[in-house]
């Protein structure tokens, strides 16, 4: 059994309001040094078979077609 990771990030230039709300409170609880943060989601797929290139081609096109809005969202695949 194969099990992959899809990482969903917004894209660089897209406003992240939930982002910035964490990075405006991290001061407040006494987090200093952070100058960013970034929210995203994470997708844990098991799938029968190896962890090849099959895979992970699959799970590429699970994300391209479910996880991910190719607009405003990024995605790496990785075998956990």
């Amino acid at each position: 059994m194969a099990r992959v990771v899809v990482d969903v990030m917004l894209k660089p230039e897209i406003l992240d309001p939930q982002g910035q709300a964490i990075a405006r409170k991290l001061p407040q609880m006494g987090f200093e040094g952070v100058s960013a943060v970034r929210q995203g989601k994470r997708f844990e797929l098991e799938l029968d078979g190896p962890a090849d290139e099959a895979a992970l081609e699959q799970a590429r096109k699970i994300a391209d077609t479910l996880l991910a809005n190719p607009v405003i969202e990024t995605y790496e695949v990785h075998v956990l």
